[in-house]
């Protein structure tokens, strides 16, 4: 395959190479494009070095290219569209550009795969980091009885924010041991000792822009406009990886052994659930892993067709770069 990714200098760019390499993706060309800014970097990749381009409407640069991985934001998606696929190329956007586009779709492979072969604009959006982990969780669960409704709690990690939020917070930490007063950049007050339950802008319905995504993204990636979902998004001290505390309402109701299974048996899921050896998914040992981890799960104590579990995955990860990838693959090994 011929491949690009713009956006390569900033750390979804960077994951993007890691993932590539970890996941021995069949690649025969690489092109790397950034801003004027990051362009004359250079980045090894598989013992060989490669250059970053600047992004221009030069057309000529995408020619000949299968897939090219956007991370450069929502702007520049928007912008280069028509350059990046003018030449035939698939581009795999990790932006919130064309999220909810009626004519992109919006692909998590272990969900709805075959989505990724309708792409009359050569567009595939990839979904926000909360709502790519959750689904994953979700999908086993609608297979044994379809899902009413969807309560989640999001905790997520600085490194949603950027690598100058995951500094930010550590440097919060050191300024408070030494008795200097913290810095506050990146989020609207400390993070460090402290959690905040406001990601993105609010909007006019009281809910933010986070939460808006994965109330709308849900539904799409799942086709299911019916589907209720309610989302509280908050910020918490963890460098790196998003926990959920989800909890459904399915149209039956449904054994914990069941359920318990279809996780066990789930694409890109891994079952850690063993409440009476303090057994359950954290961030401190998830983070930098591949798969999205479940467990804490049982009924839930006000509805017989409730259950309650908890979710946790690296957004950089499998919330971003490895989903990309892995809708390139699915496409690879699914061609029709």
């Amino acid at each position: 395959m011929k491949v690009a990714i713009v956006g390569a200098s900033g750390a979804v760019g960077q994951e993007f190479l890691r993932v590539l390499a970890e996941q021995e993706f069949p690649i025969s060309e690489l092109r790397l494009f950034g801003s004027k800014r990051s362009a004359g970097t250079t980045y090894e990749f598989r013992g060989k070095e490669y250059t970053v381009r600047e992004l221009t409407h030069n057309k000529a640069d995408f020619e000949g290219l299968d897939f090219v991985f956007t991370s450069a934001g929502a702007g520049v998606s928007k912008e280069f569209a028509e350059t990046i696929t003018s030449g035939g190329a698939l581009m795999i956007d990790n932006s919130s550009a064309f999220r909810m586009d009626k004519d992109v779709p919006l692909v998590v492979p272990e969900v709805n795969g075959d989505d990724a072969f309708n792409t009359p604009r050569r567009i595939i959006a990839n979904p926000n980091c909360t709502t790519i982990q959750m689904v994953v969780a979700l999908k086993p669960v609608n297979d044994l009885s379809p899902i009413r409704r969807v309560h989640v709690a999001s905790y997520q990690a600085a490194s949603g924010a950027g690598a100058s939020a995951m500094a930010e917070l550590e440097q919060q930490y050191i300024d408070i041991a030494a008795g200097r007063e913290p810095k506050m950049e990146k989020f609207a007050y400390q993070l460090a000792y402290n959690v905040i339950p406001h990601i993105d802008v609010f909007q006019d319905n009281g809910y933010t822009k986070e939460e808006m995504k994965m109330y709308n993204e849900t539904k799409k990636i799942m086709h299911a406009p019916d589907l209720d979902v309610s989302a509280t998004c908050v910020r918490v001290p963890v460098m790196r990886a998003h926990s959920e505390a989800i909890w459904v309402e399915t149209e039956q109701p449904l054994e914990l052994d069941a359920v318990r299974a279809a996780f066990a048996s789930a694409e890109g899921l891994v079952v850690i659930d063993n409440p009476a050896n303090k057994e359950y998914p954290m961030p401190l040992f998830t983070a930098g892993k591949d798969p999205v981890y479940v467990g804490r799960l049982r009924k839930d104590l006000t509805n017989p067709n409730g259950l309650s579990f908890w979710v946790v995955g690296d957004q950089i990860k499998k919330g971003a770069a490895l989903n990309a990838v892995q809708i390139a693959q699915y496409i690879i090994s699914h061609r029709r």
